[in-house]
Formats: structure tokens, C-alpha cells, sequence
């Protein structure tokens, strides 16, 4: 063959491998504290901010001889929280010890639940991209919070570690996901909206940065379409839904560089370093005989009868997601209305008293989610304690709707009645804010600017309409502003047209 290649005279195409395609898996573990004023086996409070080692007690500390006694208040709220998820209700759940050794552990050990918890079984439906997603709750249980260790801010912070044990003892659900999420993108979605969820129910106050609602990722990769898991890694402590989504980003690049070229992913349990943008090793990951699992012996089994699991399933509120599609069906908003309206559940509560005072459902939205929500945010104010109430909101409307003021007006009224709880019609009158609808009155001064503007009129007349608002815009201000501004520009176009 003289060296010539054996392909060169070949007309068989080439065979192209498809690239490897991977998937991620990933389940959460959410810790979220519940909303009691005393911890879940003594009566130290959780109040958060105190001087360290002031909310403190021989119980949560475990002192020899000190009893724990279970806080009802955090076993209603947990149950709650996993009624709301879809859950069911054990009839029997026990307490058990789950032993490690930490120093912001004063104990030696963890309350908690392992093998029988309070609920099992649940399912959450949540939107991400515009899409509804579902995850299933493996189950929801009663534990205690430990402490926290310090690392800085002393003079010595090199050499020790302080520990405050005020949160020891603090009362927490910690709420354990199937492995049902695909991306980064879906768990941060599903994490803010079980924050909100949680903070609707009055279950958690969403406070991140206090520690008081935290997650665990459970991620591993496997072959696109394959069943079998692969090696997870934890990946700790995220309090952020960015932090949690930058987090399983690098973490699932990670795991896919590791098995594509070969090496093999360790269990192990990681934490996020934002600094660096990366995570980090930080242990070997525990397995549960690691922990040595057995029932607390000073705490009897929890026995939820039926007709108190019935009282608080009544009592619980219409949810997120169910008044979001209410929104749309019943009061006909866009998506993206009801979306915003129903992120807080004191918002959306304030948006349907606006349209049950008499307010078209729209016009409310968009002054629930525009002024009101721009003067909350620049005061500080809940909207529970806004001076303007639904009421007085939905008669600033109307008198909008009814063409008394013009939207520009009732914006200056909105903030008077901000400032003075004084209603809008009151203040419309006093100030004599009443639009201008008499069209032989605007018309005076639609000939005044038409007289005065030759030059603009001329551009309109030679094809520069884009000139009208400019036109419209003089008769308002000659008018003190209150022409009615469809009245204005209807009169102004007229006028332009006349030969």
C-alpha cells in the first residue's frame, strides 16, 4: 500500500460517540427553629441576641439529675408545619439519643427522633422557570438545636474556640426531602418555597441569618436515565437559597469531573466556602450506627390522638400555592400578580380586604405591589401596621376609577394619607385636587398651549406625532394638573387635526 493510509479512498462516515450525558440527585435536609418563647424541654428562652450563656438551665445543658419535659406549644407547631407538607401524622413517635461528640454539644448527645418521628410521608408542589415541580417528604421530626461555636472576634481566637450554649436546647423540625431535585436551580427554588410556606404558617420567623431556618444538601451524579444512585456528598449549614444554589452548582461540576475521568466520589461531608466559591471537605460522612441511635429514656412516646391532629389540621390556613391559583380564577390576575401578592401571607391578606372593600381586583394589585409596597420598604413598616388601611385604599381607588383624581394626583393624596390617617376624599376636598372634567374648561387651555407651541404644533402636523405627550403634558401643567388626562389628550389631538 506504499504507505498510504487505508482510510483515504473510504466513503464510510466516520462513527460520532455521543457525548456522556449526566444527572444530579439531590435531597435536602431543612432545620427550621419553631416559633415558641421557650425551649423544647425546659423553660429557657429562645429569644435570640442575648449575652452568651445567659438562656441557660441545667436541662439543656444535661446536668446530672435534670429531666427534660416536652414543650406542647413545639409539637403542635411541627405538627402544623407537616400537615401543610402532606403529611401523615404517626400516632406514636418516640425521642431517641443520637451521640457525637462536639464541644457546642453540651450533652454528649442530641435529642431527637430516628426510626418512628412525628410524620412521614409528604409531598410539596413548587414552581421554578415557570414550571410546577413536586418533591416528596420523607418525614418531619422533633429535635433540639445544639449550641455554637466561635471562632472569632477574640484576642485569642487562634488558639481557642468559645463556645455559647444559648441555643442549646432551641426547638427545631428538620423537614428530609426524597431525592426528587435535578439541579441546583430546582433546590433553591423548592428551599425559599418551603421558607415561605413555614413563615406562612407561623411555624418559623425565616430568619437565615439568625440560624433560624438552615439546609443540608444531600447531591450525588449518576449516568442521565440510570436508576441507581451514586456516591453522596453533604454539603452543610447553607443559610442562603444563593449560597445553597452556588453551593450544588460547583458541587454537582465537581462530582461530574471526579466519575468522568474516572476517580470515584467519597462520602463525605463538605461545607461551602464563599470566599473561595468552592466546597470544602470538612469529615468523613457519618452513617447512622455511627450516632448509636437508642430511645431516650426520659422522655415517654409522643401520642397524637386523632382529634387533636383534626383541631390543628382545621386551623391551618389556605397555603401558598392554592391562593396563588385562587388569585388567578377568582380575581382574574396575571401570574405574576399572584405570585407577588401571595409571597406574604399578611400581604395577601391585605390585597383581598383592598378588594372585598370595593376595589376592582387589578387596580388593588397594582397599588398593593407598587406605592404601598414602595413606602413599606422605604419605612420599615409591616403591612399590618400601614397607616393606610385596606379600606381607606380601596376609596383612593375609586375615587381614581371614577375619574375624580388622576393616578399622578392620587399618588401625592396616598402619601398625605400616609402621613395624616386622613382618608382620601377628605383630603382631595380640602386641597381641591377634583380633576378638571369640564371640556370647555380644558379646552381654554388646550387654545392657550396650541397658541404659544406654533412650533411643536407644526412638527406634529408634519408627521412628528411623538410630540403629542410633550402638548398634553402643557395642558396638564397649566391645569395644576388636574385635567382629566384622557380628556386632555383627546381635546389636544382634536385640536391638532383642525385644518
Amino acid at each position: 500500500m506504499g504507505g498510504q493510509s487505508p482510510l483515504k479512498n473510504c466513503t464510510t462516515r466516520p462513527v460520532i460517540i455521543p457525548a456522556v450525558s449526566y444527572e444530579a440527585v439531590i435531597g435536602l435536609e431543612i432545620h427550621a427553629q419553631l416559633l415558641t418563647s421557650t425551649k423544647i424541654f425546659c423553660g429557657c428562652s429562645t429569644a435570640f441576641g442575648a449575652p452568651p450563656n445567659t438562656h441557660i438551665c441545667p436541662v439543656c445543658l444535661g446536668l446530672p439529675g435534670a429531666l427534660p419535659v416536652l414543650n406542647r406549644r413545639a409539637v403542635d407547631l411541627a405538627t402544623r408545619a407537616a400537615l401543610a407538607l402532606g403529611c401523615r401524622i404517626n400516632e406514636h413517635s418516640i425521642f431517641a439519643r443520637k451521640n457525637y461528640f462536639y464541644p457546642d454539644l453540651p450533652k454528649g448527645y442530641q435529642i431527637s427522633q430516628y426510626d418512628q418521628p412525628l410524620a412521614s410521608g409528604g409531598h410539596v408542589r413548587f414552581e421554578q422557570g415557570g414550571e410546577t415541580r413536586e418533591a416528596r417528604i420523607t418525614r418531619v421530626h422533633l429535635e433540639e438545636d445544639a449550641g455554637k461555636s466561635l471562632h472569632d472576634g477574640f484576642a485569642d481566637s487562634a488558639e481557642r474556640t468559645y463556645v455559647d450554649y444559648n441555643r442549646a436546647g432551641v426547638p427545631l423540625i428538620e423537614i428530609v426531602t426524597e431525592p426528587d431535585l435535578r439541579s441546583a436551580a430546582d433546590a433553591s427554588a423548592f428551599f425559599e418555597h418551603l421558607r415561605s410556606t413555614l413563615v406562612w404558617l407561623g411555624v418559623n420567623d425565616g430568619n437565615m441569618e439568625e440560624g433560624s431556618l438552615r439546609c443540608d444538601a444531600n447531591v450525588s451524579v449518576r449516568l442521565a436515565g440510570d436508576s441507581t444512585l451514586g456516591t453522596k456528598a453533604e454539603v452543610k449549614n447553607l443559610n442562603s437559597f444563593r449560597y445553597l444554589r452556588h453551593a450544588l452548582e460547583y458541587e454537582i461540576d465537581r462530582q461530574i469531573d471526579v466519575v468522568s475521568n474516572g476517580g470515584r466520589v467519597e462520602q463525605e461531608t463538605r461545607l461551602w466556602d464563599q470566599a473561595v466559591s468552592r466546597t470544602v471537605t470538612m469529615r468523613s460522612k457519618e452513617e447512622a450506627h455511627d450516632y448509636r441511635y437508642f430511645p431516650e429514656p426520659d422522655l415517654p412516646p409522643v401520642e397524637m390522638a386523632a382529634a387533636r391532629v383534626a383541631e390543628i389540621a382545621a386551623d391551618l390556613p389556605e397555603l401558598p400555592f392554592a391562593r396563588r391559583a385562587r388569585f388567578m380564577s377568582t380575581h382574574k390576575l396575571p401570574a405574576y400578580d399572584a405570585t407577588e401578592l401571595t409571597r406574604d401571607r399578611s400581604v395577601a391578606d391585605y390585597f383581598e380586604s383592598v378588594v372585598a372593600s370595593g376595589a376592582v381586583a387589578k387596580a388593588a394589585s397594582n397599588w398593593v405591589m407598587g406605592e404601598m409596597a414602595r413606602k413599606l420598604n422605604d419605612t420599615r413598616t409591616a403591612i399590618a401596621a400601614s397607616p393606610v388601611g385596606a379600606p381607606a385604599l380601596a376609596s383612593l381607588i375609586s375615587l381614581v376609577d371614577g375619574g375624580t383624581i388622576s393616578t399622578t394626583t392620587a399618588k401625592d393624596v396616598f402619601e398625605k394619607m400616609w402621613a395624616s390617617g386622613r382618608s382620601a376624599k377628605e383630603i382631595v376636598d380640602a386641597d381641591g385636587l377634583a380633576q378638571i372634567s369640564d371640556e370647555s374648561a380644558i379646552a381654554v387651555a388646550v387654545d392657550g398651549v396650541i397658541a404659544s407651541h406654533a412650533e411643536t404644533v407644526a412638527q406634529y402636523r408634519a408627521g412628528q406625532t411623538k410630540v403629542l405627550g410633550f402638548l398634553v403634558g402643557q395642558v396638564m401643567k397649566a391645569t395644576g394638573g388636574k385635567a382629566s388626562p384622557k380628556l386632555a389628550n383627546d381635546l389636544v389631538r382634536r385640536a391638532l387635526e383642525r385644518p
